[in-house]
């Protein structure tokens, strides 16, 4: 896949928060969003961090987004018509859901998991319905991938174009640097081990 310098650049400070994760032991997802060639918000996963199984590094950085728009006094759905996603794993469902609704321009990453239901509406009504211009990630998410394992976009009929696969095995490296170790936030197995009295 190429990239523009300047996408390529965007796309470093996305790895950056993903090492960042990596080292705060959440998985390892970088994300930035770009409005009018400006950073308007960084992000990474906290789900470890927050407790909360939805703060997925896009979903951190859509909130800073609607922070900014109001900051800014800028209409929120022109404003994400406009926005730019550098992410380092495809984003999951879930994730790919909100960008879809909020009519985001998506780069990078290969993803994280994410329910059918768009979270706009359990998360923030106030946000309008647009459509998504495009995608870019690094790496295939094969377990809860936006569109490598359920096609949102063709279910919900958006004209996105998607592009992944920029240092795709760097970011599957994290990815799997950070399923070597145990993950401090897990639930307790409930696996029965065979020959073993519970």
């Amino acid at each position: 896949m190429e990239l523009t310098d300047t996408e390529q650049q965007f796309m470093e400070k996305a790895f950056e928060y993903a090492y960042e994760a990596l080292a705060a032991k959440e998985v390892p997802v970088g994300c930035i969003f770009v409005y009018k060639d400006e950073i308007v918000a960084l992000g990474r996963n906290t789900v470890n961090e927050s407790r909360n199984a939805t703060r997925h590094a896009e979903i951190n950085c859509i909130e800073q987004v609607t922070d900014y728009c109001r900051d800014k006094g800028l209409d929120l759905g022109a404003a994400f018509r406009q926005v730019c996603v550098y992410v380092t794993v495809e984003p999951c469902i879930m994730c790919i859901n909100a960008l879809y609704d909020l009519g985001v321009h998506s780069r990078g990453g290969t993803g994280s998991n994410y329910s059918l239901q768009s979270i706009r509406y359990t998360m923030r009504p106030e946000l309008p319905s647009i459509e998504v211009e495009n995608v870019v990630f690094g790496c295939k998410n094969d377990r809860f991938g936006g569109q490598t394992v359920f096609d949102v976009g063709s279910v919900r009929q958006a004209p996105t174009r998607i592009k992944g696969g920029w240092r795709a095995e760097e970011a599957m490296n994290l990815l799997k640097e950070f399923y070597k170790g145990v993950n401090p936030s897990a639930p307790p197995s409930k696996v029965k081990v065979r020959g073993k009295k519970t």
